[in-house]
C-alpha cells in the first residue's frame, strides 16, 4: 500500500523541519513537499497531489484561513489538518478554520525541548492523519469486548430526561449542525463531551451558544442541569453528572485519562447511566477511536437508548462505527437529521406532543478577521 502523501505548510523553517523529519519516521507517511505560505502551497497541490495537508494559520503573503477558502473551492474533499498554537487566538482561528471546512486541528508543541516536540507530534498529529487517510497496513484498534448482552428494556414507563453527546474528530462542525437546530423549548438538558484542549472548549461553547436557540456553556463544578441548556465538558477535565436530591449537577475531575482522553465520553456516559437510569438518550457522533463504546453499553444496560451518526456524514466513523459494530446502536442517522431525531425521541418519550419552535439553523460562522 502506498504511503499517505503529506504537504506541510508553515512559515517557520524549524517547524517545517521538525514536522517533516518526525512524519518521515513513520513508513506509512511520506512528506512530498513543504511550503512557507498559502500561495506556494496552492501552486504545489496540483503538482504533488498530496493526500493530506497540514496547515499553519499565521503566515505571511497568504494566511491559513485565506488559503483554506481558496483550497476548498478546487479541492472540497482534500483532508486538511490545522496546526495551531494552544492559545486564545490559536483556538479562535482553529474554530474559524473548522467552519471553513478544515477536517481537524492539532495543537503545536508547548514544550520547547526537541524530544517533547517530537513526541507531541507523534501522539497528537500522526493519529489524526491516519484517521483521515486510512491505509491498509495500518493497525486496527481492537474493539472493547462487551461486558454482557444489553438488557431488554421496558418502554411503558420510560422517558428521556437527559441527552448525552460524545464526539471527537469533526465534532465542532458537527455540533454546529446539531445544537443550533434544537428548539428553544427543549424539555431536557444536554451534556456533551468533545475531545478538545482547554480554551478550545470555552470558545466552542460561546460560538455554539451565539447561533443556537438554547443556551450552550462550558461545564463548571456543581453546575445545575436545566432543561433547554447544553453543557460542554471543559478541556482537560472529565465531566460527570450526579444526582443530589431532586436535582442533577455536574462534577469535574482530572482523574486519569480514559481511552487516552480527558474529557472522555465513556466517563460522561457511565455517569448519566448511574444518575438517570433508563431515562437517557446517548448520541455518538463523528470521531476517531472507540471512546464511548463502553459508556454506550452502560446506557443501554440501564435501559436507555443510544443513536449514532451514519458513516456517510461522519468525518471519521471510528466512534460511531465501533458502537454500530457491537450492536449497541438503536438508530443510525445522517448528520442533518440528528437534531430532528433527538427532538422527536425526547418529545415522544415525554407524552403528548408539544409544538416545536425550531432553533437557528446557522452553523458556526468564522469570527471577524
Amino acid at each position: 500500500m502506498d504511503p499517505i502523501r503529506i504537504l506541510v505548510v508553515d512559515d517557520s523553517v524549524v517547524t517545517r523541519r521538525v514536522l517533516s523529519d518526525t512524519l518521515a519516521e513513520d513508513r506509512t507517511l511520506e512528506v512530498v513537499g513543504v511550503a512557507s505560505d498559502g500561495r506556494i502551497a496552492l501552486a504545489k497541490i496540483p503538482l504533488l497531489k498530496p493526500d493530506l495537508i497540514t496547515l499553519d494559520l499565521e503566515m505571511p503573503v497568504m494566511n491559513g484561513l485565506e488559503t483554506l477558502e481558496q483550497l476548498r473551492r478546487s479541492y472540497p474533499q482534500l483532508p486538511v489538518i490545522i496546526f495551531c498554537a494552544l492559545t486564545d487566538r490559536g483556538a479562535a482561528r482553529a474554530l474559524d478554520a473548522l467552519a471553513l471546512g478544515a477536517s481537524d486541528y492539532a495543537t503545536k508543541p508547548s514544550n520547547p525541548t526537541p524530544a517533547a516536540a517530537i513526541e507531541h507530534i507523534r501522539s497528537e498529529l500522526i493519529p489524526k492523519i491516519k484517521a483521515l487517510c486510512p491505509v491498509a497496513s495500518q493497525e486496527v484498534t481492537p474493539l472493547p469486548r462487551p461486558r454482557s448482552a444489553s438488557k431488554v428494556r421496558d418502554r411503558r414507563k420510560w422517558r428521556i430526561d437527559v441527552v448525552a453527546i460524545g464526539t471527537s474528530t469533526g465534532g465542532p462542525s458537527a455540533l454546529g449542525k446539531v445544537l443550533p437546530r434544537i428548539p428553544n423549548n427543549f424539555p431536557v438538558p444536554i451534556v456533551v463531551v468533545q475531545h478538545m484542549p482547554p480554551t478550545f472548549t470555552r470558545q466552542l461553547a460561546e460560538r455554539l451558544s451565539s447561533c443556537s436557540a438554547i443556551r450552550v456553556e462550558e461545564g463548571y463544578a456543581d453546575a445545575p442541569l436545566s432543561p433547554g441548556q447544553a453543557w460542554i465538558a471543559p478541556g482537560d477535565f472529565h465531566m460527570k453528572v450526579s444526582r443530589k436530591g431532586a436535582n442533577w449537577r455536574l462534577n469535574l475531575d482530572q482523574g486519569p485519562k480514559v481511552n487516552s482522553c480527558r474529557p472522555a465520553v465513556d466517563v460522561l456516559f457511565r455517569s448519566v447511566a448511574v444518575a438517570y437510569g433508563a431515562n437517557v438518550l446517548g448520541v455518538v457522533m463523528t470521531g476517531m477511536g472507540t471512546d464511548g463504546v463502553l459508556g454506550a453499553q452502560e446506557i443501554r444496560d440501564a435501559g436507555g437508548d443510544v443513536i449514532i451518526q451514519d458513516h456517510a456524514s461522519a468525518v471519521v466513523w471510528g466512534m460511531p462505527g465501533a458502537v454500530h459494530s457491537l450492536g449497541l446502536a438503536d438508530g443510525t442517522y445522517p448528520l442533518d437529521q440528528l437534531a430532528a431525531e433527538i427532538t422527536r425521541r425526547v418529545r415522544q418519550s415525554r407524552g403528548p406532543s408539544v409544538p416545536v419552535e425550531v432553533g437557528s439553523r446557522s452553523s458556526l460562522e468564522p469570527s471577524a478577521k
